[in-house]
């Protein structure tokens, strides 16, 4: 698994306290990789990328692949950006998924201002993805959006069934 080593709360903690969140974290990540445990949006998922995510200082988009019956295979942050913005490449996106053998997706970015609202372009950039992921057969379940504590789903909003109603989780 790609997973890069994350101190989320590195400032003004104490080494004790750090140790802790990073036990917390990879317990977390053991309990989402747990053979037959479906990967959607649950609430094991929002927590640990509220811990993953949520104290970054600059915008990072990162990916979770998943296998067929949507067990996580790898977790990988393909983009970093700026303090209030994030460059995507369907490209990359593309690329990773298939170097993975990934047949679904989560996407989830982090906004520094702490406001888990997703702008209009992370929607432009979501419908972007989604049609570039299909055509390889790798379907988008979800955009995660963390602000703060607060994280806002895509499937949650509709905004990823292209037109049906259904959710997708």
């Amino acid at each position: 698994m790609n997973t890069a080593t994350v101190s989320p709360v590195s400032t003004g903690m104490t080494p004790a306290a750090q140790r802790t969140i990073r036990r917390a974290l990879t317990l977390l990540e053991q309990q989402l990789r747990e053979p037959g445990v479906a990967f959607t949006a649950t609430s094991a998922v929002r927590d640990w990328l509220r811990l993953q995510m949520s104290l970054l200082e600059r915008e990072e988009f990162t990916l979770l692949w998943l296998d067929n019956q949507h067990r996580l295979i790898a977790r990988e942050t393909l983009f970093k950006g700026t303090i209030n913005s994030t460059e995507v490449h369907a490209r990359e996106v593309v690329k990773s998924g298939l170097r993975h053998n990934a047949a679904a997706a989560i996407l989830a970015h982090n906004h520094p201002s702490g406001s888990a609202e997703p702008s209009k372009t992370d929607r432009l950039i979501t419908l972007r993805l989604k049609e570039a992921l299909a055509l390889v057969d790798i379907r988008l379940l979800d955009h995660l959006v963390v602000g703060g504590m607060d994280i806002a789903s895509f499937a949650e909003r509709g905004w990823l069934s292209g037109g049906t109603g259904e959710n997708h989780q």
